[in-house]
């Protein structure tokens, strides 16, 4: 796929100096409580699993200290990759790759959505749902948490609403649960959409 650039693209530069520079506002500190609890019922261990735009990646250490066998980690800054390597470098359970989402290939399982979709350029966006399910196995599943509002400030975070995520999503997945989260962490409370989606 070719990659293609936008006025308003955040780059690699742009998401690297926000590491480099402590702005990682995103950053809870820990896995975020929509995913663990949906993960705690996820039965395949074996599944491969990738987190793209994966940060300081909580989630991942909380799926390796759960029995998950199979988890890549992806992120485009190299900053946010160097401390991945030396933060993993004794699992076997995970993968840490340096790359532009838009650009990678692979066969997943399952794809875990945390504080990804709302650092797109908007124009992105349906880009993003295709590119989501072209790395899907059959059947395969993008579940995790999208913002529900819209803010007031220019983005990133990126938001939306339910009828504006079922039309990028729809034309590539089954929408099994598109809702309000009701264990979002206090500061988000009221802010968040579960989303579990299953490729068409």
């Amino acid at each position: 796929m070719e990659n293609k650039k936008y006025d308003n693209e955040l780059d690699v530069s742009f998401w690297n100096e926000r590491w480099i520079s402590g702005k990682t506002g995103w950053d809870i500190g820990y896995a975020s409580p929509p995913v663990t609890a949906y993960m705690e019922q996820y039965k395949n261990k074996n599944a491969a699993i990738l987190i793209p735009g994966c940060g300081n990646a909580y989630e991942a250490e909380f799926l390796a200290a759960n029995g998950y066998t199979n988890i890549t980690l992806l992120d485009i800054a190299p900053e946010a990759v160097a401390r991945l390597i030396k933060k993993f470098k004794a699992s076997t359970q995970i993968k840490v790759l340096c790359g532009d989402f838009f650009l990678h290939d692979g066969k997943y399982d399952l794809i875990i959505e945390q504080t990804f979709f709302c650092a797109q350029v908007l124009e992105r966006r349906n880009e993003y749902a295709q590119k989501m399910a072209s790395l899907l196995r059959d059947k395969g599943q993008l579940t995790g948490v999208l913002f529900g509002i819209n803010f007031e400030n220019p983005g990133p975070p990126f938001g939306g609403d339910k009828k504006e995520y079922e039309k990028i999503f729809k034309p590539w997945f089954q929408i099994r649960k598109m809702e309000p989260c009701y264990n979002s962490i206090p500061s988000r409370m009221g802010s968040e959409m579960f989303i579990n989606l299953v490729k068409k």
